[in-house]
């Protein structure tokens, strides 16, 4: 009986001794073996073309070239390799981009390494794989996907947001009190789903709140 191939491996992190560990997880394990890797998504893309990986691991956040637009790239190009996400994070603004640019999966980096080796088998074979904080965003965005309207007052200060003003700006323009202003905010990030400025400012011009 013939043994299947392992499954080939790029690691893309701009911490070296993430990059370390990782290698040496996999090394250690049967069925796997890492080709390259790279500190940044532009450095990932370019190693992609060349080694051929069937799973790229992908940092989101990375100086010299993130993985949201590293993932794009790869999927623009046709690239066979299957992104699997390995990140902290695991806000809107991180995990919908992500999968919305093509990644095959999601998991956070206290992930057990059984659960990680099993979630690059998976991607290897082109399953989807998130860990259960992730699933239940999507999830949470499909079935609220800001179906209730931000108030007309919400949309005055998400718009002064969108220009980039500071609080109590916004506070001055509208004549009301910085207190005031932070509560519209954290109830139109309720609304849109979201955790911060910039991820509402996104999920708004997304979703057509904004134009």
């Amino acid at each position: 009986m013939t043994e299947a191939a392992p499954v080939s491996l790029l690691i893309a992190d701009d911490h070296p001794v993430v990059r370390d560990g990782l290698r040496g997880m996999f090394a250690s394990e049967p069925g796997f073996v890492v080709l390259g890797e790279a500190a940044d998504g532009v450095a990932a893309v370019a190693l992609a073309a060349e080694l051929d990986p069937d799973v790229v691991l992908m940092d989101l956040r990375m100086p010299g070239g993130g993985g949201v637009a590293a993932i794009a790239e790869l999927t623009r190009r046709g690239a066979r390799a299957r992104v699997l996400v390995l990140t902290t994070y695991d806000t809107d603004s991180d995990t919908l981009p992500a999968i919305e640019a093509g990644a095959t999966g999601y998991l956070l980096k206290d992930a057990p390494r059984d659960e990680l080796f099993a979630a690059v088998r998976a991607a290897a074979k082109g399953r989807t794989v998130l860990s259960p904080a992730v699933a239940s965003r999507l999830v949470s965005a499909v079935r609220s996907p800001g179906n209730e309207p931000l108030s007309a007052r919400e949309r005055q200060v998400l718009a002064l947001v969108a220009r980039g003003t500071a609080n109590r700006e916004i506070a001055r323009e509208l004549f009301i009190s910085e207190a005031t202003v932070k509560t519209h905010l954290t109830h139109l990030y309720g609304k849109l789903g979201v955790n911060d400025r910039a991820a509402a400012v996104a999920t708004a011009y997304r979703r057509g709140i904004l134009s």
